[in-house]
């Protein structure tokens, strides 16, 4: 499904700009649009349930419910039958949505009362709310939406469900849960992060025939990560040696937390890194070896013993299994002065809230609650904005952030893209410590061919998503973190 999506990802605004170039510039008609958009969703329902008969379609007051309308109209004349539920007086309806409501007044039909709409249908539409929303959703809206979910009927939302932020995928106050959603002209950055891929269903999308012009000149506000695989993996030269891909140094496993050193040590080994160093507590630098001898352990008991790991490290991995004990905070406070390229996770981003810096070499990969803590917010407030929240801790950061979760957020100074790989098996502890070491691994290697750290970082999170993909053949339920590991050799030698 995700293959067949578009890589660029637009906010309403854009959206409603993109429509205007359509109008305005290439002469099509809005409410030839209008009918497109209807035309197409009738299709994408067809397809979805092809035994469905009965449909109740859902209309709101502005231009989604015009495109209900027109799909009503259409479905009943191709013999379905068809109740139309409005949420709002249709004589309040303007521009394109009265007409739509007009074309299927003349079929003269009546307005059905939504209890026996839903109750009876196979298929219900959702047109009620489209990306224009921008307060929560209450009253009679609300309680529709709330009834919509309550059935056991599948849903189909008409360019994005109903209640859901199309620009940061946060749920104003209710949200329609669809079961496919057909995006029109420009695929919404909502539906791709925060609660979007939980309630939009499969995701479609339809560019309506709009032609290319319209978006020349129109930057989207997000690009979803698709490698070309070429750059992102070349083939190795047959006379290579260890010593072209990299060191990495990864840094943490104080006591008691040897797993998530180790997990990011092996990643970063698995991704192609040439050498991989751990400098752990000295209670666990004879007992990772066992579990994996590639990686080389050292004891470090104080600070100063790292200098001579750093000078020969490429890339600098810190903060899985850490701590934020004595420890951890010496450790961490020991690379001040370095100065190459370095992934900051776990608890290296907790001392990092504690005493704010800003460096432009390093790759931040907080989820949800640590960036809370970075922004000293709290994690809903997070959630609200992902995108927003992404730029914020680049800006005061600096460097690349990896806001991860549900449509990981990747922010640098060439903009934001999205990784949409991945599912929720990976909701299980280590997975952070294997992202951070594949990311390090990838810097080493200077992954993208030519690419900067952030395209890096994004490759990162693909490969990282992709590994969990093929993990999850088996089950998501019971996915864990090193069950990636075999599967990441598996995705970067394609």
């Amino acid at each position: 499904m995700s293959a067949d999506l578009p890589e660029a990802l637009y906010t309403a605004a854009q959206v409603r700009e993109l429509d205007r170039r359509a109008i305005e510039d290439q002469g099509i008609p809005g409410y030839a649009l209008m009918c497109r958009a209807g035309a197409a969703a009738l299709d994408r329902l067809r397809i979805q349930w092809p035994l469905a008969r009965t449909l109740a379609v859902c209309c709101g007051p502005g231009n989604n419910g015009g495109d209900g309308y027109v799909l009503a109209r259409l479905a009943l004349e191709a013999g379905l039958s068809v109740r139309v539920v409005a949420a709002t007086d249709p004589a309040r309806l303007h521009g394109e949505a009265a007409q739509a409501w007009r074309d299927w007044q003349i079929l003269g039909q009546p307005l059905s009362a939504p209890g026996e709409a839903l109750a009876t249908a196979d298929v219900i539409v959702d047109g009620l709310l489209g990306t224009g929303l921008t307060r929560p959703v209450e009253g009679d809206m609300a309680r529709l939406i709330r009834s919509i979910n309550q059935t056991s009927a599948p849903v189909l939302a008409l360019d994005i469900p109903s209640g859901l932020n199309a620009d940061t995928g946060a749920v104003m106050g209710c949200v329609v849960e669809a079961d496919a959603t057909l995006s029109f002209i420009g695929l919404k950055l909502g539906l791709m992060t925060g609660a979007g891929p939980a309630c939009r269903g499969d995701l479609f999308m339809d560019g309506l025939g709009v032609p290319a012009p319209v978006f020349d000149d129109l930057p989207p506000a997000a690009r979803r990560v698709l490698p070309v695989r070429s750059r992102a993996f070349p083939r190795r030269s047959r006379d290579a040696h260890k010593g072209h891909f990299g060191h990495v140094l990864v840094i943490g496993g104080g006591r008691g937390m040897p797993g998530a050193a180790r997990l990011a040590g092996e990643a970063a080994a698995r991704v192609g890194a040439g050498l991989v160093t751990l400098a752990t507590h000295p209670d666990h630098a004879r007992l990772i070896p066992q579990a994996c001898p590639e990686l080389m352990c050292h004891g470090i008991r104080h600070p100063d013993h790292l200098d001579d790991l750093l000078a020969r490290a490429t890339v600098v991995a810190v903060g899985p299994g850490l701590g934020t004990g004595d420890w951890g905070r010496r450790l961490w406070a020991h690379l001040g002065d370095w100065d190459g390229p370095m992934v900051v996770d776990a608890d290296a981003l907790n001392l990092l809230a504690a005493s704010p810096r800003c460096r432009e070499h390093w790759v931040l990969t907080p989820h949800p609650g640590e960036a809370a803590r970075l922004l000293d917010c709290d994690t809903a407030t997070i959630q609200a904005d992902r995108p927003g929240a992404a730029a914020a801790m680049a800006r005061h950061y600096g460097g690349v952030c990896v806001l991860k979760g549900v449509g990981s957020l990747i922010r640098d100074a060439s903009g934001l893209s999205l990784c949409d790989t991945g599912n929720p098996g990976m909701a299980s502890g280590g997975m952070g410590d294997v992202l951070t070491g594949i990311i390090a691994g990838l810097l080493a290697q200077r992954l993208p061919a030519g690419g900067t750290r952030g395209e890096s970082a994004a490759l990162g999170c693909w490969v990282h998503g992709a590994a969990a993909d093929r993990a999850a053949r088996a089950g998501e339920r019971g996915l864990l973190a090193s069950d990636l590991l075999f599967h990441l050799r598996e995705v970067i030698n394609p």
